[in-house]
């Protein structure tokens, strides 16, 4: 039987990444381009850099929950064998899209962040084009926030799958000490 305790940390470690990758999503910073009158130069001048205090703590919630799933799992390739069923058969699937799920979800945090603490730093000439005042893409966060959601479906389920397989644990020959050596008549 899956660990209901474990269940419930998880879920509740998953809805706190995701909420903060919405809200980081929501107070990406904006740049305007600002003008220096006395020196005639154009710079970028940044609002909030929270969205990447955000994005970075969601990268750190969701990477607690996997650990948590696959430590309580045992990684799926460590410990005694499971039962050849559908359980098993799921259990891997799962597995191997709950990884890539949280890959993603990673990634599209990690850079979304990244992006978001840079600030460009040079400035212009009035006679010059304008800076280019970088900012983090609309629906970076947003894709890290949808990863994290189906991360953290597919990890429920695995773990469900791969418990379920565990208590249905595989014994070798039957557990008859001496296969093949009946009587025969």
């Amino acid at each position: 039987m899956a660990s209901k305790l474990l269940l419930i940390a998880v879920f509740v470690l998953d809805l706190i990444a995701f909420g903060l990758a919405v809200a980081a999503e929501q107070r990406r910073s904006t740049a305007k381009i600002a003008q220096d009158s006395e020196v005639n130069y154009n710079y970028c001048v940044y609002d909030s850099d929270i969205a990447t205090g955000y994005g970075v703590g969601a990268f750190l919630f969701l990477m607690v929950s996997q650990t948590l799933i696959m430590v309580a799992s045992r990684c799926f390739c460590c410990g005694k064998g499971l039962n050849p069923s559908g359980s098993r058969a799921w259990a891997v699937i799962l597995f191997i899209v709950c990884w890539l799920f949280f890959l993603i979800a990673e990634i599209c945090l990690l850079a979304a962040s990244v992006t978001n603490a840079y600030h460009t730093k040079y400035r212009t000439i009035f006679s010059e084009q304008p800076p280019s005042c970088e900012t983090v893409r609309k629906g970076a966060f947003a894709a890290g926030a949808a990863f994290i959601f189906l991360n953290a479906i597919v990890n429920k389920f695995y773990y469900i799958c791969y418990s379920s397989a565990r208590d249905k644990s595989f014994q070798a020959y039957g557990g008859e000490a001496g296969v093949g050596m009946g009587t025969y008549k």
